[in-house]
């Protein structure tokens, strides 16, 4: 795990796959401050209050106050995310800073 300058999170991030660990490092490389899945906002209750459905996003930059999710899966079946970056994005970020991408 890279030692993150700019992560302002609580505990140590666990990523959930690889592209959201490249996201962290361009984010870090360009000291923009962020935190790892700060916070759920609960999108669907049922009639007893409990929750049925809700959305973590990925990273929060507080000084944009922007919540970013990065998305590895096919883009025709996350038709309810707004996208923000897709894969090819990541790639030519990575491309243009001389990351080295997950396979």
């Amino acid at each position: 795990m890279p030692d993150f300058q700019a992560y302002c999170g609580q505990t140590p991030p666990r990523f959930a796959n690889e592209a959201e660990l490249e996201c962290a490092k361009i984010l870090d490389y360009h000291a923009v401050p962020w935190a790892y899945e700060p916070r759920t906002f609960v999108l669907e209750e049922d009639g007893e209050g409990r929750v049925v459905e809700a959305f973590t996003p990925d990273f929060f930059l507080p000084e944009q106050d922007l919540y970013l999710e990065v998305t590895v899966m096919k883009q025709s079946l996350v038709t309810r995310k707004n996208k923000l970056f897709y894969r090819r994005d990541i790639e030519r970020l990575a491309q243009r800073y001389h990351l080295d991408l997950a396979s």
